[in-house]
């Protein structure tokens, strides 16, 4: 038995809301993070094949933001992990409700993507501590309860800055000969996934990229930086040390956004929460396959990439007009999703398949894992209910989606609902999410596994689900 020892959260202090019933309402934010580091020796996925940290190279945290305008309270988390399964954000979600009377719809999880953390969600061929999976839904709930007691009055501002150097859709038209058959021996595809830099077969990106970079920035009254939540559709860097626990570049960005912005987290006893979830980024990496990136060191690409991600905040943050008040809502509701099942004979002949491993029950070769994936979806449910969410924060939408959204989705989403932006990877995990073309295109996003086995129409309906939830936060605001 694994026991996992309780770290220190951030500081945790309560505050008495200001202002009486008739007084202007008070807008208050509060943040705070905890400590969800994966022990050494425990299962690191985010690859085909397991892995097991030997080291820390930098914590894994559950960031929160906490915002109330005075009659609604919301609750945003980015969780430093490749993927998060809805068991352990509906354990979080639970005990929060229990604990502060925070309605579950109005507390938005998610997880950065970082393929450098422990295993809280069974992929590939990594499969999750149960004890370290309780452990960390409870530290979600911890730091949402410290955030929501650091509430205070406080100023927020909204702004948009860009960073297209560091986007590159990862998906290439090839010339003949330059595609591959799949490990499930389809020779159909049209489209492949990380050709690599210099491949002279590759022709062309299959899709566009989002250089955005949406956030918010909340400060106290006295000027104080509290906390800044961004979103950038950037898969993962990666690049790090073997076996090194790390929170990618998502982690330094927070860390280097708090020293842009000058907060100084010795002199002050609620600490500065930097954060940046995941957007809509399923189709989205930084390989430059068509140009040349200077090879780097370890660590040396985050570094780069977060420093260049902070930067164009704050040079955006400092021009921005800050705001007393702005109103929030939240909404949710699920959508049934089928599931891309095997038949009878795909099974058999899989299992036959992962016999020939000459280290079963771990599978060596990409047939063989797939294969294992297949006989593994053969125990899906037929469906699926995948949680939708919207949060509204002023002029923000928060579209959360519980997949790896393919960037088109997003893009789509902004252009017919102006100031939204998709948080993927958020209170639950079905995937990824191509778009009904990009399946009929093929490339690894598509193939078969617990990786990829939503129905084709899947991204369809959960943006039919999103716009209604967009229209019902129109009607309620029309109605106030």
């Amino acid at each position: 038995m694994k026991l996992y020892a309780t770290p220190l959260l951030a500081a945790c202090l309560s505050l008495t809301a200001a202002g009486g019933a008739d007084e202007e309402p008070i807008f208050r934010a509060g943040a705070a993070t905890s400590d969800v580091t994966a022990p050494l020796g425990t299962s690191m996925n985010g690859g085909f094949q397991d892995r097991e940290a030997a080291y820390i190279h930098d914590p894994q945290l559950a960031r929160c933001l906490a915002l109330d305008d005075g009659k609604t309270r919301i609750v945003l988390v980015v969780v430093d992990s490749c993927v998060i399964g809805r068991d352990i954000f509906d354990e979080a979600r639970t005990m929060v409700e229990k604990t502060t009377g925070l309605p579950g719809s109005h507390l938005l999880m998610s997880a950065t993507h970082s393929h450098s953390c422990g295993t809280m969600q069974a992929v590939g061929q990594s499969d999750p501590d149960p004890l370290y999976q309780r452990f960390v839904a409870r530290r979600i709930a911890d730091a949402v309860r410290c955030a929501l007691q650091n509430l205070e009055p406080a100023r927020i501002a909204i702004g948009v800055a860009s960073a297209p150097q560091h986007v590159f859709n990862r998906r290439f038209e090839m010339e003949e000969g330059g595609i591959p058959p799949t490990p499930l021996g389809i020779t159909t595809d049209r489209v492949r996934t990380n050709p690599g830099v210099g491949n002279p077969l590759a022709i062309k990106p299959a899709g566009p990229t989002d250089p955005e970079v949406p956030f918010i920035s909340v400060r106290s009254l006295e000027g104080r930086a509290i906390a800044l939540y961004a979103n950038y559709a950037l898969h993962y860097v990666g690049g790090t040390g073997p076996g090194h626990i790390s929170a990618d570049y998502f982690g330094v960005f927070a860390r280097l956004i708090g020293e842009r912005l000058g907060a100084r987290d010795e002199d002050d006893a609620r600490p500065f929460v930097g954060m940046i979830s995941n957007g809509a980024s399923g189709d989205i990496n930084n390989v430059d396959v068509l140009g040349k990136q200077a090879k780097q060191p370890p660590y040396g690409q985050i570094r780069l990439v977060a420093g260049d991600l902070a930067e164009a905040v704050a040079t955006v943050h400092d021009g921005l007009d800050w705001l007393d008040h702005v109103p929030l809502a939240a909404v949710a509701n699920e959508v049934s999703l089928r599931v891309r099942k095997p038949t009878a004979d795909e099974v058999e002949k899989a299992r036959e398949i992962m016999n020939d491993s000459k280290m079963f029950p771990r599978m060596e070769t990409l047939e063989q894992v797939y294969a294992r994936e297949t006989v593994l979806l053969a125990d899906f449910p037929a469906d699926v209910s995948a949680p939708l969410q919207v949060v509204k924060i002023g002029a923000m939408r928060l579209a959360a989606m519980p997949a790896e959204v393919f960037v088109e989705i997003g893009l789509d989403l902004k252009t017919r609902h102006p100031g939204s932006t998709v948080v993927s990877l958020a209170n639950a995990y079905h995937g990824y999410l191509p778009t009904p073309q990009h399946h009929a295109l093929g490339g690894y996003e598509t193939w078969r596994a617990r990786s990829s086995y939503l129905e084709i129409e899947a991204s369809d309906k959960m943006v039919k689900g999103l716009d209604e939830l967009m229209h019902e936060l129109a009607n309620e605001t029309a109605a106030k």
